[in-house]
């Protein structure tokens, strides 16, 4: 032991050419010992002889690469295994049957000391700007579990993800950003691996740096870093979901991995109590100076490592609280704006939490673009056929400027979305008018009520031609309200697949068929796969220039217009007494123009196309059937019921 080389920071176990330093934040901790395991699992233990502001730290010659250690502590007159909370990798996936125990903590997964060596063979991040991108919310495992066409040994696993039939699917629906559901280690909850189930989608965090090997073939550092270095090489991009509200250990009773046991100051308490604005048990508090650390160190670990292009946060509400109250000033937001690595990527917030005063839609600071849940929920009232709506869908079409000023965009945008992995996916939305949930063992209490979704007549399947013709229509409508709204899409990759979890709608813990995307293609399901690939191009072609003029100093020299049928402009009662609506608009005093034609009523209607300046109108979008970019050579179009077109005009091809 070579005790002058022993250092406290940085935290975790840090290798060089002669041992590894290991250094822990655990302050009154004196009798925590550093353990180093054999292959037998049994181990040798050291003390952690030397402290810094709360910090024990400890130096070892003679360690390598793919030594496995943790930490020993006497918790509540029992010797507990504990994991480090700066662990770069573990040694297996995370499981234990209950009830936890200071025993069976020594039979979880152990920490690995890793060496960062990869080689990323000269490929670049593609940088992509924020208007351009477009979110595929993608699960690692149910995206390429059931795909006949991957090596078996690589379906659900990192390297799934950039297998060439996966390559190809990205290439043909025009992907270019892919959202990752979590892909830090998870600890599956209590209750659900007393029912022999998992927490399918990863949203309970043991640690924070380690990618979860349940989703890799030998080395989940290497392979999930493969997976990175070949998506940019194809120039897209990995947007990392992540959980830093609350972690695996839970409330009172909770088990004991790290956390807990290190310092009881980690966590927000009441008293004794931990508060549990998450709804997980517990809440990490972000304005303790030792757990923000954690946080940021974490972050840039991904970014600098791994070469994450950003970050999706989950209950992002809760890192900006200070207690009990949200602060958008507070020290985290303050943290990542300064920082030289992080206020470089994309920051995604998920903007609340179920905490005191925990909605905070349009309150996050500049930098950070935000879920709008409004969207969502307007989209499908006004689609579905609710009355009332169509001012509120008016305001979302255009980027909820009620929310998020035009003059911040791109850089503080609305990021819309009709479906998520929480609540019902596209397929589900058309065909269920319940939530159906009782696979779950929790007698269907669980999953989000309000789901404003509808079945046309039949709960679920139906081989009703009338129906699923209307249930295609509507999911179009859908996904042309979400891409031809200004602001950040994000789409379901699951929905490219038309993939139903037969009416569940928090498929959290469902590692099976019902999670897993089915590959077995359908004509229907072909076609609104094309189609969504088309209007993908659609929209980076002709609607991201509209995005970019209408953003920042730009904004305000731009035309808009919204119309009658009949090409007047709309009056103030009108939004209270009409059905169908045109909205008009153009790029500067006479550049390139947009003409939406919203049908929300049952019967067809007939909209009055502008000819100010004898345009010519091409279709690049239209929900009631498949056919697009037809050239519209008269002045009025008839709109099916229930159905949305639009047109564009380029002043271009008039020179």
């Amino acid at each position: 032991m070579t005790m002058q080389c022993a250092r406290p920071f940085p935290l975790g176990a840090t290798l060089d050419k002669h041992g590894c330093n290991f250094s822990i934040h655990a302050p009154k901790k004196a009798s925590l010992s550093l353990a180093i395991f054999d292959q037998d699992n049994g181990y040798q233990s050291y003390p952690l002889t030397e402290e810094y502001a709360g910090v024990r730290y400890t130096y070892l010659e003679n360690i390598k690469p793919g030594t496995r250690y943790g930490y020993v502590l006497e918790v509540d007159d029992e010797l507990y295994y504990l994991a480090d909370p700066y662990a770069k990798a573990l040694d297996s996936a995370l499981h234990y049957i209950p009830p936890f125990d200071a025993q069976k903590s020594f039979e979880l997964a152990k920490c690995v000391v890793t060496e960062d060596t990869f080689d990323w063979q000269g490929v670049e991040k593609p940088c992509r700007p924020l208007d351009d991108v477009i979110l595929f919310e993608t699960h690692v495992k149910g995206v390429s579990n059931l795909n006949p066409d991957i090596e078996s040994q690589y379906r659900g696993r990192y390297l799934g993800l950039v297998s060439e039939a996966m390559l190809r699917f990205y290439r043909e629906q025009n992907i270019n950003t892919l959202q990752l559901l979590p892909i830090t280690a998870c600890m599956h909850e209590p209750h659900l691996l007393s029912n022999d189930m998992v927490n399918y989608w990863g949203y309970n965090p043991y640690v924070f740096m380690a990618p979860d090997p349940r989703y890799a073939d030998q080395d989940a550092i290497n392979e999930l870093k493969t997976a990175i270095r070949e998506l940019h090489r194809n120039n897209i991009e990995v947007i990392m979901d992540v959980v830093y509200n609350h972690t695996a250990e839970g409330g009172e009773g909770g088990p004991v991995f790290n956390l807990k046991a290190l310092d009881d100051e980690y966590y927000i308490k009441h008293g004794e109590h931990f508060a549990n604005f998450t709804g997980c048990g517990n809440t990490l508090d972000l304005a303790y100076q030792p757990s923000l650390n954690l946080v940021m160190d974490t972050l840039r670990h991904w970014v600098s490592e791994y070469k994450i292009d950003g970050f999706r946060f989950d209950l992002a509400a809760t890192l900006g609280r200070e207690g009990d109250n949200f602060n958008r000033n507070s020290a985290f937001f303050k943290a990542v704006a300064q920082d030289p690595v992080l206020k470089q990527v994309k920051l995604i917030a998920e903007p609340w939490d179920i905490g005191p005063n925990g909605y905070q839609v349009g309150n996050f600071p500049f930098g950070w673009n935000e879920c709008n849940d409004r969207l969502r929920d307007i989209t499908r009232s006004f689609w579905r056929g609710d009355q009332g709506y169509l001012k509120e869908f008016a305001t979302r079409l255009m980027g909820s400027r009620d929310l998020y000023s035009a003059a911040c965009w791109p850089f503080r945008m609305t990021v819309n979305y009709i479906t998520y992995h929480d609540g019902f996916c596209m397929q589900d939305l058309v065909s269920y008018k319940h939530k159906h949930n009782e696979a779950n063992g929790e007698q269907n209490r669980d999953g989000h009520g309000d789901n404003r979704s509808h079945n046309y007549g039949v709960e679920g399947p139906t081989d009703n031609s009338t129906i699923i013709a209307k249930r295609e229509k509507q999911k179009r409508n859908f996904m042309a309200s979400l891409l031809f709204s200004f602001g950040i899409p994000h789409i379901l990759t699951a929905d490219l697949l038309s993939h139903t979890q037969q009416g569940n709608n928090n498929a959290y813990c469902q590692d099976n068929e019902l999670s897993w995307l089915s590959w077995e293609m359908t004509p229907r399901k072909e076609a609104f796969k094309q189609w969504v690939a088309e209007m993908v191009v659609a929209r980076q072609e002709y609607m991201v220039p509209f995005i970019q003029a209408f953003s920042g100093e730009r904004r305000n020299n731009n035309r808009i217009y919204w119309r009658r049928v009949n090409g007047e402009i709309m009056q103030h009662d009108d939004w209270n007494r009409l059905s169908s609506v045109a909205l008009h608009m153009g790029i500067d005093e006479a550049g390139d123009e947009l003409f939406y034609c919203i049908n929300q009523t049952k019967a067809p209607a007939r909209f009055t196309l502008p000819d100010e300046t004898e345009q010519e109108w091409v279709m690049i979008c239209h929900t009631d059937h498949h056919n697009v970019h037809q050239t519209i050579d008269h002045k009025q179009v008839l709109i099916a019921p229930e159905s949305m077109a639009i047109f564009y005009h380029s002043t271009t091809s008039d020179a």
